[in-house]
């Protein structure tokens, strides 16, 4: 019937468990919302933190136009400092270019380290690597002795445990490095506990652990992942795990923290105890009937276990939402302390009543008797009532009333959010557990307000900038307009000259036309005359060249001469030469030879007169050579002139028949010229539509700058009028994210 907890320790639990059974549906709800709501802020946060290194990316990346590690160091620490600002779990930021070196950090100190790849948070930079274009890597919660010298966050804890959001730096698909963001690992679970608002505050436990490794394959199954509250003695009223938990079966304890430390195992069999166990193994569990299971402590337990993945995380987590039976099925309902005090007093009237019956029948007066009895009914009764109304209506009316003031503070909507009830100053029963959910109500709301007001402060601070941003853009579309309407002044005398210049081609085409007429007549005329010409050159041509052969016959005949003429000088020369001997033989014959001798005389005369002759012949033989040499050249030098004047003429007559071609060609190139123009004229007026349109946009878009600007006046007004309601609180700023 106990099970494992035996008679001593089972009784009085199963005992509490049966006077509060119709609460177990609420218990399971209690727990099952618990969980969801953990959960659920878990994956919340997650995003919330992924969109600010998103947003920070994008910032320094529109910076920089070799990506994000392009930017200046100054502009880098800037938008990593307002980062920061928004997003304070944040301990640090750091930037790695593509040799794993921090190129920018929040913190100088942690300028200029490499991380290589036997380094802390490699795994989680191969994992991010690991696909081409990257992904997005959750790494962690492992030991960085860096985020212990870094100091805390947001987070009252601290020690060295981290959790690291990694995003790929990606430039044209190639890895340029990470953006990281360091969370200290206490920080979730400050996130899970929500201490101020535990619902069991003696005993109960929210931690996470590992169910299933992926990137942190050497985190056994039921390893703790987040802080336990029994760790620091700032939670329990017991003992405590960094002093060490006593067992039967031995002492538990962690030395520096919980995470990693501790598996969740049950001491007596060495096993995950079974709500860790049963968790991994379905994925989720729901115990809340007694016995419970044991947990670490060998303690009966109820809770609710779940299985989920952060956001870019590839290990499965697990979360344990826990209370000791003990506590959770500790109260005692006002309907049973009222029935228990009034059955202490029926039993004593039924008591008293008879004795005093016993006595008073003894004697011989039965109405004095039961007047008697029915006085000590009336006293007795009366007596109960007031103590009845005392201790039970009187307290359960003061304890209602604190209630009462308290939640009107609150709800008057200028309450202190950081006011708690005190839940040991009520009674063990609906009032206490009411306390509880109130300062659970409160812990929330509290929470809510204060993210309401860094949202506020975040989004009075972006509207401010955004309204200056509108203001200079609003300035420079007033200046673009300006240029616009310079633009579309130009665009439409641009469209006059345009105009112009299609209405003088239009002029030039037809007088083109008119020359190339004139020209084509003309044209014509000249070529008759050319071939004319042509032919006359022709015939000279002829002329000359028989001329030519005339002349050169001559001086054939002239070189004839000459031959003949140097014949007739020799028969001269020997003639004189026999007229010499003639005269010689003549004077030595004496008498008889004188008349030979006056032949011979006259045969010399002859000689001489002939060789004379013959000299003057040869002298105008040689001048008519002469000439006719000279002839023959000039005659050469007409027919390369008359060859050079036909060629000039064809040239010419060539020339004339381009000319006239060319004229075409002109003609054709102005129509395609006009053409050209009446094209460009269409999509001038198309563009002087287009540019009206333009100028209408513009004109519209200034308008709508003027219509942010009042509105960003407006939501800013909004905003201050928000954290002018927020402000009415009083709230924790311990809490502050």
């Amino acid at each position: 019937m106990f099970h494992w907890l035996g008679l001593r320790k089972g009784l009085p639990l199963w005992w509490s468990y049966k006077l509060n059974k119709e609460m177990e549906d609420d218990v399971a709800d209690i727990f099952e919302g618990i969980a969801d709501t953990r959960m659920n802020l878990l994956q919340a946060w997650t995003t919330e933190y992924w969109d600010h290194l998103d947003r920070l990316l994008a910032q320094l990346s529109a910076g920089a136009g070799a990506g994000p590690l392009g930017n200046a160091q100054a502009a880098c620490e800037r938008l990593f400092a307002e980062t920061r600002t928004r997003a304070a779990d944040f301990s640090e930021l750091f930037l790695l270019d593509a040799e794993g070196r921090v190129a920018c950090s929040t913190d100088s100190r942690h300028r200029g380290d490499t991380y290589g790849s036997g380094s802390l948070i490699a795994p989680g930079i191969a994992y991010a690597r690991s696909v081409p274009g990257g992904r997005k890597c959750l790494f962690g919660p492992y030991a960085d002795p860096l985020t212990l010298k870094l100091g805390p966050s947001t987070s009252s804890f601290h020690d060295k445990m981290t959790l690291l959001f990694i995003t790929p730096v990606m430039v044209n698909g190639e890895w340029q490095g990470a953006l990281c963001g360091r969370v200290p690992n206490d920080v979730i679970g400050d996130l899970i506990q929500r201490e101020s608002g535990h619902v069991y505050p003696d005993s109960g436990d929210n931690y996470l652990f590992m169910a299933k490794p992926a990137l942190n394959a050497g985190i056994a199954p039921g390893t703790a992942l987040s802080r336990s509250r029994f760790e620091d003695r700032t939670f329990t009223r017991g003992e405590n795990l960094k002093d060490g938990v006593s067992t039967d079966w031995g002492t538990v304890s962690v030395r520096e923290h919980t995470e990693l430390e501790l598996i969740f195992t049950d001491p007596a069999t060495g096993q995950l105890h079974p709500g860790v166990a049963d968790t991994i193994r379905q994925g989720s569990n729901l115990f809340v009937a007694f016995p419970g299971y044991s947990d670490y402590r060998h303690i009966p337990v109820i809770g609710k276990g779940v299985t989920f993945r952060l956001p870019h995380c590839p290990d499965v987590w697990g979360m344990m939402c826990e209370g000791d039976l003990e506590e959770v099925y500790r109260i005692r309902s006002i309907r049973w302390t009222q029935f228990r005090h009034s059955l202490g007093w029926l039993a004593g009237l039924g008591a008293l009543g008879t004795v005093l019956a016993y006595f008073l029948s003894a004697g011989d007066l039965p109405v004095i008797g039961a007047v008697a009895v029915g006085l000590f009914n009336l006293l007795f009764g009366l007596s109960m009532v007031w103590s009845l109304d005392r201790r039970g209506n009187r307290e359960t009316a003061r304890q209602m009333r604190r209630l009462n003031r308290f939640i009107r503070i609150n709800a008057e909507g200028k309450g202190d959010l950081t006011q708690r009830l005190d839940t040991s100053a009520f009674a063990n029963n609906e009032t206490r557990d009411l306390a509880k959910w109130i300062n659970n109500m409160i812990d929330s709301l509290e929470g809510v307000m204060l993210q309401v007001k860094l949202a506020s402060g975040d989004v009075l601070t972006n509207q401010r900038i955004l309204l200056e941003t509108t203001g200079a853009t609003a300035g420079t579309t007033e200046r673009v307009s300006g240029k616009i309407n310079e633009m579309i002044l130009g665009i439409r005398s641009q469209l006059k000259d345009i105009d112009n210049a299609k209405d003088a081609a239009g002029e030039m085409r037809e007088t083109l036309r008119r020359l190339e007429d004139k020209a084509s007549a003309n044209i014509g005329v000249a070529q008759g005359e050319l071939v004319r010409i042509t032919d006359k050159m022709r015939q000279i041509a002829d002329r000359v060249t028989e001329t030519n052969r005339s002349i050169e016959a001559f001086m054939v005949t002239t070189e004839d001469i000459r031959s003949v003429l140097g014949v007739i000088e020799e028969i001269s020369a020997q003639t004189h030469l026999l007229a010499l001997n003639a005269s010689i033989e003549a004077a030595r014959v004496g008498e008889q030879g004188r008349g030979f001798a006056v032949v011979a005389a006259e045969i010399k005369k002859l000689a001489d007169s002939t060789r004379q002759s013959t000299e003057e012949v040869h002298g105008i033989v040689r001048h008519i050579h002469e000439n006719a040499q000279r002839a023959t050249e000039t005659m050469g030098e007409g027919t390369r002139v008359v060859a050079e004047g036909t060629a000039l003429v064809a040239a010419a007559s060539e020339i004339l028949n381009h000319t006239q071609e060319d004229d075409s060609l002109k003609s054709q190139i102005i129509d395609e010229v006009v053409a050209i123009m009446e094209k460009i004229a269409l999509v001038s007026k198309q563009n002087r539509r287009i540019s009206a349109e333009v100028e209408g946009t513009v004109q519209e878009l200034l308008g709508d700058f003027l219509h942010v600007r009042h509105t960003s006046n407006h939501v800013e007004a909004i905003t201050g009028l928000l954290q002018q309601l927020v402000g009415q609180f009083r709230l924790s700023d311990a809490r502050i994210r």
